[in-house]
């Protein structure tokens, strides 16, 4: 089967014109001569309405500027920093600049890496950092040319600060006085930037989120907030089972509920669609359904992982059809080194996301005609696939964007599967009436997508000063991206990135000469995805623990042991923040009393470089953290202040999954349903985090996921330190 016909067959989209464009837009676009991605993408959409100042500055005539923010916000606070960029190239008065949710449009608002439009892998400053600066110095030009004219003056005379354009006459203009002149300016292809060196609101604390206020006063507006005249509530039943299928149901009791207007299946279930939310949960408690349990994951998650464990053994076991191990570094001869110093394995369960906020989404459907209303992340994964729904072309696919109760990767899926089945209800209802489908917490725990369960294995030989001569490397891990229709866009050279990032790259895989590192990726009906940090989520624990179980060996400081790696490798960033962490830590001072110990971690993920230090001990048999020094090089820091928040509440977040996370399966069926049996990191739990930032001046990189998998790392290495036992196995506190 083509990846065409695939894409058709999901859709059970017609051989017609609309079905060959929307297959075409997920084939890349490649049998539309002379179209781009984002030419494809927006096929079937209105042309979009651009200011004279481009698609992502709209300016009022108070002076106010608007910054159209093509990613979501969901709490990461990647507005503020996107705004600031665009207002320190224009020098508008920061006071007076507000930020806007971008319409989905791929070809205006796709992020430069991905070519279509979604928010992730903490790219949002990063690819958008050249983008904003050019479109600031344009409309900044803009209104130095406009006030040029007015005045008769030669333009390099003319000065801009706080939304105000000077000349050393003493003439001055608000860009609300000078609107109309500029609006008519050509705005420059190439306009002139800004010497870093005297940049006054990029990279300065003056840089603060613009959406507290809302927020704080609740008026924010998320999905849950959404009620449009004669909308109906929609709860779907889904399989206990990943992979189960509705066998047969009956509705009789559920429409008996008061407020229960309609009961029909879609293709993941039933939906009940009620007046309100209360009356479709007793409607959907209320429904008789017999589940197909014949393509269904049925096995407990103990033994998916004993079964991970053949596979990483040279065993068989269920779920290999059709895969094999892809090397992802393999050099020298690794099978030749002598006898291996240390021997790890590490175990890794599912995880949850657990956003705040569970999935919503508020949709329209008349004919072909779609309307989303909700917290979009991934906006032309789900045009697409809401076009491959209702036959509809994916630029006619309108979505209004609020902000999110948090995501951590949960709202950006391949299959924009709680997206679907909006519109499927909707569609079913007709006549483009409003439906909100939400999914319960419950909802979103038993059935959601998950980090996948994934197993390590590790062997490593030693040179005669003890550091890596030879690395042997299995991972065992579910790929979420293979068989998808997205497969050739995260898939190279049959090498799922997701799963190998951290491992793949690494610099102690680079310092040693001889290196067979492999993965395979068993398949299994549970619906996985990106989860904060993706494949570091794993690796970043793999590499530094066994490092740390290297350097004890070798009766080395782990510090200075990574450092001599680190000049192996040429990794100048790992060793910048190796020796701010140390120096800010106090590193290798005093021993600390009353049984606290401290561990060390390193890591590079979405291009930026993290080092922690954690203070840890044994409180009745539990870990305890009590403080954190987080060095970062994430390049320019556009935000310093989002960044340090973002470091804390990744430490808060990795910490979380490390003690307590784990989504465990029993016969097939999830055993965690809400907070009460899904534990997470307390305010009573959570450390003391200082956050130092290495100074730079290179393209700002990710900073929403790289702070989560370190200190993950940094507490095994402190067991490991107090102990002399290491990890294994995660969550380090059992259920």
């Amino acid at each position: 089967m083509t990846k065409l016909e695939k894409i058709t067959s999901q859709g059970a989209v017609d051989a017609t014109r609309r079905g060959l464009l929307i297959g075409a837009t997920l084939a890349g676009g490649s049998l539309m001569v002379g179209c781009s991605m984002g030419d494809v993408l927006t096929f079937g959409g209105h042309k979009p309405e651009i200011g004279p100042f481009g698609a992502f500055i709209r300016i009022d005539p108070d002076g106010s500027v608007t910054v159209m923010n093509k990613h979501q916000e969901m709490g990461q606070g990647t507005h503020a920093g996107l705004a600031a960029i665009v207002a320190e190239e224009l020098d508008a008065d920061w006071s007076k600049v507000k930020v806007k949710h971008a319409p989905a449009n791929a070809k205006l608002y796709a992020n430069t890496l991905f070519g279509a439009q979604a928010t992730g892998g903490s790219s949002g400053v990063n690819n958008s950092w050249d983008q904003l600066r050019k479109a600031g110095a344009a409309a900044r030009t803009m209104f130095v040319q406009a006030a040029a004219d007015e005045w008769k003056v030669p333009a390099g005379e003319i000065t801009v600060k706080d939304g105000v354009v000077s000349h050393k006459s003493g003439k001055s203009a608000g860009f609300g006085e000078l609107l109309v002149p500029a609006s008519k300016v050509a705005p420059p292809q190439t306009p002139a930037l800004k010497d870093p060196k005297t940049f006054t609101l990029v990279g300065t604390d003056r840089v603060r989120r613009k959406d507290s206020l809302d927020k704080s006063i609740g008026a924010a507006r998320y999905t849950q907030d959404v009620y449009l005249p004669g909308m109906l509530t929609a709860l779907v039943a889904h399989s206990p089972r990943f992979g189960g299928k509705v066998k047969s149901f009956d509705a009789t009791e559920a429409k008996k509920i008061k407020g229960v207007v309609d009961v029909f299946q879609i293709p993941t279930g039933v939906a009940v669609v009620a007046e309100g939310v209360w009356a479709a949960k007793k409607g959907r408690e209320a429904l008789k359904v017999e589940w197909d349990d014949a393509k269904a994951e049925t096995r407990s998650s103990d033994q998916i992982l004993a079964d991970y464990k053949k596979i990483a053994a040279g065993g068989t076991a269920p779920g290999m059809d059709g895969e094999k191990w892809v090397a992802f570094t393999a050099k020298g001869d690794a099978a030749a080194a002598a006898k291996p110093v240390v021997e790890a394995t590490y175990d890794f369960p599912y995880l949850a996301h657990a956003a705040m906020e569970p999935m919503n989404c508020v949709a329209q459907v008349d004919g072909n005609k779609v309307k989303l209303t909700f917290a979009c992340q991934g906006h032309s994964f789900d045009q697409l696939n809401v076009g491959l729904a209702v036959g509809a072309l994916p630029g006619s696919v309108e979505i209004e964007t609020l902000y999110a109760g948090g995501s951590f990767g949960r709202r950006s899926t391949i299959d924009s599967d709680y997206v679907v089945e909006a519109v499927q209800v909707a569609k079913h209802v007709g006549k483009g009436r409003p439906v909100k489908v939400m999914w319960t917490r419950e909802d979103d725990m038993t059935g959601g997508k998950y980090r996948p369960l994934g197993h390590h294995a590790v062997a490593v030989a030693v040179d005669k000063d003890g550091f890596p001569a030879a690395w042997k490397h299995r991972i065992v891990i579910q790929s979420f991206a293979k068989g998808t229709a997205f497969e050739g866009m995260m898939v190279k050279k049959g090498v799922d990135s997701a799963s190998v990032e951290g491992a793949l790259g690494s610099p102690y895989l680079e310092a040693t000469p001889n290196v067979d590192a492999q993965v395979f990726n068993p398949k299994s009906p549970v619906t996985t995805s990106w989860w904060r940090s993706v494949g570091a989520t794993h690796t970043a624990l793999a590499m530094e623990h066994t490092i740390d179980q290297l350097a004890r060996a070798a009766k080395q400081d782990p510090a200075a042991y990574r450092r001599a790696l680190y000049q192996k490798a040429k990794a100048d960033r790992h060793i910048g923040v190796l020796d701010l962490v140390v120096e800010k830590s106090g590193w290798g001072g005093a021993p600390l009393k009353d049984g606290w110990v401290r561990g060390l971690a390193v890591h590079e993920s979405f291009g930026s470089v993290v080092a922690n230090v954690a203070e840890v001990k044994l409180v009745n048999g539990e870990p305890k953290v009590r403080k954190v020094w987080c060095a970062i090089d994430c390049g320019v820091a556009v935000a310093p202040d989002q960044v340090r928040a973002q470091m804390e509440g990744g430490v808060a977040y990795g910490l979380s999954a490390l003690l307590f996370g784990a989504v465990t399966l029993k016969d097939g069926m999830v055993q965690q349903t809400n907070f009460d049996s899904h534990r997470v990191l307390r305010h009573n739990e959570a450390p003391e985090v200082e956050v130092f930032i290495v100074p730079s001046g290179n393209h700002p990189s990710g900073v929403g996921e790289p702070g989560t998998p370190v200190v993950m790392a940094a507490v095994a290495n402190a067991l490991l330190a107090l102990t002399g036992k290491p990890v294994s196995s995660l969550p380090l506190v059992k259920a």
